[in-house]
């Protein structure tokens, strides 16, 4: 069709596309913003309105309690770790040399009663008792620790059951909300796709058509983006029965159109060659003209060969000798190419008869 317009019409015909695209992105951006409030009209959800606050709270507290008594008791822990390996040190090292001298010593035939030996005795036992001292020390802070972590582990146990019920008692009100909230979205977007599929069939060629386009773009767009990635899914099955459900509608449609199209095309294709013309716009048989097509069947002929003056498909003519100049001439076309004559009312099909 865009051959057969003229120069600024086809500039008309972009701004107006034009407006259309802008008017859609408005209607767009004014769609976006009244689906994102949606979710405020829902009250948001929390773990905590499904819990029994006077059995969890102090259940927590205790937790609470507990993990800072485990942090105090890690560090004592290992300060008392420290002590012990220090203390183990100092006796080990003190009962190498209390050997090594015992060695290199000349020792009498009664050295237990030798005051030196009694005294590094005392000493080294003096030693092993802070080593046993600190170890013990250490075991407590273990014993502790253990009594300690034991009972967070029977709070987290208790805790966690509760909480297990809460979440699926949680999970099981989102999904209600999410299928409120998408039929809050429905309820907004199906009305405007209803709209713009009777917009699309009855006023899509009226004078309004750039708005009509536009309208057309916001309301595929508030489908295809603002409703469907909301769908909720079940484990897919919604979703799925959703796409079978659109599929079989929208090719359904497909297949009657198409029946309709063929059934319409074997009727005119049934009527004189004249009569066909008369029902033919100027703009339309120039359209199929430029793409090789025949204006009365719409199927593809060699427009170029020179000789071909009908289609040989259906017996419309497509070109005629021009009544002044003789020239061959398009019989759709309203003045000779050759000498600018207008073309007569009578086609050439017609004159033959």
């Amino acid at each position: 069709m865009a051959k057969s317009l003229r120069l600024s019409e086809k500039w008309f015909q972009r701004g107006l596309w034009v407006v259309a695209l802008v008017f859609a992105s408005f209607l767009i951006g004014l769609g976006s913003a009244v689906v994102d409030d949606l979710p405020q009209v829902e009250q948001r959800l929390e773990l905590d309105d499904f819990l029994d606050l006077s059995t969890v709270q102090p259940l927590r507290l205790e937790q609470e309690a507990l993990h800072s008594v485990q942090r105090k008791t890690i560090e004592a822990r290992d300060q008392a770790q420290l002590q012990w390996q220090k203390a183990r040190s100092d006796t080990q090292a003190a009962r190498d040399n209390f050997n090594s001298w015992i060695a290199t010593r000349s020792a009498t035939q009664r050295s237990e009663q030798d005051p030196d030996v009694i005294r590094r005795t005392q000493e080294l036992e003096q030693l092993r008792a802070l080593e046993r001292k600190a170890q013990q020390q250490l075991q407590d802070q273990e014993q502790i620790l253990l009594n300690t972590r034991q009972q967070a582990q029977r709070v987290s146990n208790t805790l966690g059951e509760i909480e297990r019920d809460a979440h699926e008692r949680l999970n099981k009100a989102e999904r209600a909300q999410e299928l409120r909230v998408f039929l809050y979205r429905l309820a907004i977007t199906l009305p405007l796709l209803a709209l713009a599929g009777w917009l699309f069939v009855k006023k899509r060629k009226s004078t309004w058509w750039p708005f009509v386009w536009g309208f057309i773009f916001f309301a595929l767009f508030a489908f295809f983006v603002e409703l469907v990635p909301y769908l909720p899914s079940y484990g897919g099955y919604v979703r799925y029965a959703v796409g079978i459900v659109l599929t079989v509608l929208i090719g359904r449609w497909a297949i009657v159109a198409l029946q309709r199209y063929l059934e319409r095309q074997r009727q005119a294709e049934a009527l004189p060659a004249s009569e066909r013309r008369t029902q033919m716009t100027y703009d339309k048989a120039w359209t199929h003209l430029s793409k090789g097509v025949c204006p009365g069947c719409e199927r593809p002929v060699d427009l170029k060969d020179g000789v071909t003056d009908f289609c040989p498909h259906c017996g419309i003519g497509l070109f005629e000798p021009c009544t002044a100049c003789n020239a061959r001439k398009s019989t759709f076309a309203k003045f000779c190419f050759s000498c600018g004559t207008h073309a007569p009312a009578a086609s050439l099909e017609e004159r033959k008869t």
